[in-house]
């Protein structure tokens, strides 16, 4: 068994592509009409475009936007990413203009930050192990 598709609940999918693509540097590689707006729409690493595909999910259900503003009043990232520098990648991403809510943080055998997505989400950004 393997990880297929996860997802993040967004307002915006639009907006959330250009993020997930232009800043983050994912590709888009599924885009299907759902009906009433909505997308089938995922991307993916551009270093592993066989991956786990993240589904940028509408966040129409009413559960989700108490969900997700609980989450973010807390810390909580609703998603984490593999970096090989999380510092290198912190640079990059705030000279794009995104905001962070923890700078890299050394955290027993992993160094990690969290941003936020511009979607209603935060996103941590970590490099596992020593």
């Amino acid at each position: 068994m393997r990880i297929y598709i996860t997802s993040v609940f967004v307002e915006d999918q639009e907006k959330a592509l250009r993020f997930y693509t232009a800043v983050l540097g994912f590709v888009k590689k599924h885009d299907v009409p759902l009906g009433g707006g909505a997308r089938w729409l995922t991307v993916v690493s551009a270093e592993q475009p066989g991956g786990t595909e993240l589904l940028l999910e509408p966040s129409g259900h009413p559960a989700v936007p108490p969900y997700k503003a609980a989450l973010v009043r807390d810390g909580i990232p609703a998603a984490s990413f593999a970096v090989d520098d999380v510092q290198a990648e912190f640079e990059r991403l705030r000279g794009l203009g995104v905001e962070f809510t923890m700078e890299p943080t050394r955290m027993g055998p992993v160094t990690a930050a969290v941003f936020d997505d511009t979607c209603g989400n935060l996103v941590q950004i970590v490099r596992p192990g020593p």
